[in-house]
C-alpha cells in the first residue's frame, strides 16, 4: 500500500494536497488543508480538483488557506531513512556461541531445538 494519498476523482491518480468535507446542515463545502489521516465521508483533491471545485447551488464554498504545493520528502525524513539503511548494513553481534564453547552435550534434537545435558 502506497503511503501517498490519491485524487479521490476517479480518473485521476494524481497526489492529494487538500481535504473536502461537506456540512450539510450549513449547506457548505469546506475546502482545506490536507487532512491528517483519510476519513470515509471525506474527499481528497489533487491541486487541479481542488482549483476547478464547484458545489451545488445554494451552496457556499469556504476555502480555507493552505500551500497546495506538494511536498516532497523532508531532509529529516531523508536523515532518517539513511540512518535505517546504515543500522540494516551494520553486521549483527553473534549471540550464539561456538560449538567449541558450548557447555554440555546433546542428548536430544526436536527440529531445530537442541536439549544439552551437562552429564
Amino acid at each position: 500500500m502506497s503511503l501517498a494519498r490519491r485524487c479521490s476523482r476517479t480518473p485521476c491518480g494524481r497526489p492529494a494536497v487538500q481535504t473536502l468535507t461537506y456540512v450539510y446542515a450549513d449547506q457548505t463545502a469546506v475546502l482545506g488543508p490536507l487532512a491528517t489521516y483519510a476519513e470515509p465521508h471525506a474527499y481528497d483533491l489533487c491541486a487541479e480538483h481542488s482549483e476547478r471545485l464547484s458545489a451545488p447551488r445554494g451552496w457556499e464554498v469556504l476555502r480555507l488557506s493552505s500551500d497546495v504545493r506538494p511536498r516532497g520528502p523532508s531532509n529529516d525524513d531523508l536523515l532518517a531513512l539513511a540512518d535505517a539503511v546504515r543500522e540494516a548494513g551494520r553486521p549483527l553481534p553473534s549471540s550464539r556461541p561456538a560449538p567449541t564453547e558450548e557447555t554440555g552435550r546433546e542428548t536430544t534434537r526436536r527440529g531445530h531445538l537442541r536439549v544439552l545435558s551437562t552429564d
